[in-house]
């Protein structure tokens, strides 16, 4: 579980679904379809090419992304689907 009280565990690139599945937020509790993959990583943890993914519907997007940039672990914002 991650330590951000609003978020679910993240979902490592590798494990995406195929574009076909349904794709949900990473917001906690949101069951919104994903729009956006926030692309992150923690710089004292992971290698500079290893990335992360959360994703995000377009209510979530911001609060997410913010959230990874205060702590300098956002690489990019990419549109999912």
């Amino acid at each position: 579980m991650s330590s951000c009280p609003g978020l679910a565990d993240s979902v490592p690139v590798a494990d995406l679904p195929d574009p076909g599945e349904h794709l949900t937020c990473s917001a906690r509790g949101c069951r919104e379809p994903a729009a956006y993959a926030l692309r992150w990583n923690n710089p004292k943890l992971h290698s500079a090419e290893r990335r992360k993914t959360w994703l995000a519907c377009a209510a979530h997007r911001a609060s997410l992304a913010e959230f990874l940039e205060i702590r300098g672990f956002l690489r990019e914002v990419e549109p999912v689907g």
